[in-house]
């Protein structure tokens, strides 16, 4: 019997391969750093292991949309099939940067569309609350409030005099609850990347109630450029690797000791995980 999450994981590589994820005309795949031998090398290996046909490399410039793109894809697949494990109306959907103060439609940010009206009317106050609380992440996953009738389906739960502050509750006029942020990074290049952690810093402290679950997608194959993120707590819940059975195979067949250190260092830690644990981890 086929596994169903091991199918959904194959076409999201699949995904992968059909766009982003190729190998130049120099033999080097889209996600490898050309001047790091061993990025190439251990970049070549997942390739090799996922069977990639040789193409142009993506233009780079697209690559990011793109990953967000199908890890939204790989998400709206696979998260509702839980639904016997974490019940409630989900939606999946990408931000972007389309919209600075994009979850300010969430109950727990609401209160950031009054500071940036607030703000864009006072200019000393823009400058005291400077762009801290401005936070769009990639891909969110949030769910919609509950009617009475919903609540009340197996029995007589609430009424007009009792949990009236409830926020999952409809009639309380909330908006819907921001469930996850996923941040994708296709490569790990520069200190751009380490924005993952101001954004998942600005969540944490600019938050009214419960705290969404903070996450990042990558595709970066040096495992000591992942752990720039990955490494600490306090601020992203975890990493997750868009392949990483691969990676761990083709780091142990070309990857030095440090490399090979550092990546059990993530996943004794529990801080480096493959892509198909994410829909499980989402149902906590």
């Amino acid at each position: 019997m086929d596994v169903h999450m091991s199918s959904i994981r194959k076409r999201y590589h699949e995904k992968l391969l059909g766009s982003i994820l190729s190998i130049d005309k120099n033999g080097v795949p889209s996600n490898a750093d050309k001047s790091s031998p061993l990025s190439v090398n251990i970049a070549s290996g997942i390739t090799d292991t996922m069977k990639s046909s040789v193409k142009e490399k993506a233009v780079a410039q697209t690559s990011g949309k793109k990953f967000e793109v199908i890890n939204m894809e790989f998400l709206t697949e696979s998260f509702p099939m839980l639904q016997h494990i974490r019940q409630g109306k989900w939606k999946i959907t990408r931000l972007g940067n389309r919209n600075r103060i994009g979850i300010s439609d969430f109950e727990q940010y609401a209160h950031l569309q009054s500071l940036n009206d607030l703000s864009k009317q006072n200019s000393i106050l823009a400058a005291a609350l400077g762009n801290d609380y401005t936070v769009t992440p990639d891909v969110i996953v949030f769910r919609e409030l509950l009617t009475d009738e919903e609540i009340n389906e197996t029995e007589l739960l609430v009424d007009s005099s009792i949990c009236l502050g409830a926020s999952i509750r409809l009639k309380n006029g909330g908006k819907p609850l921001l469930h996850a942020s996923v941040s994708s990074k296709w490569t790990i290049r520069s200190d751009r990347s380490q924005n993952s952690r101001t954004e998942a810093l600005n969540l944490i402290r600019n938050r009214k109630g419960h705290l969404p679950h903070i996450v990042v997608v990558t595709g970066e194959p040096l495992p000591s450029r992942i752990a720039s993120i990955a490494l600490g707590t306090g601020d992203i819940d975890c990493v997750y690797h868009f392949a990483l059975y691969e990676l761990i195979s083709a780091v142990n067949a070309v990857g030095g000791e440090d490399s090979k250190e550092m990546l059990n260092i993530m996943l004794e830690g529990k801080r480096l995980k493959d892509i198909s644990d994410l829909p499980l981890d989402l149902c906590v």
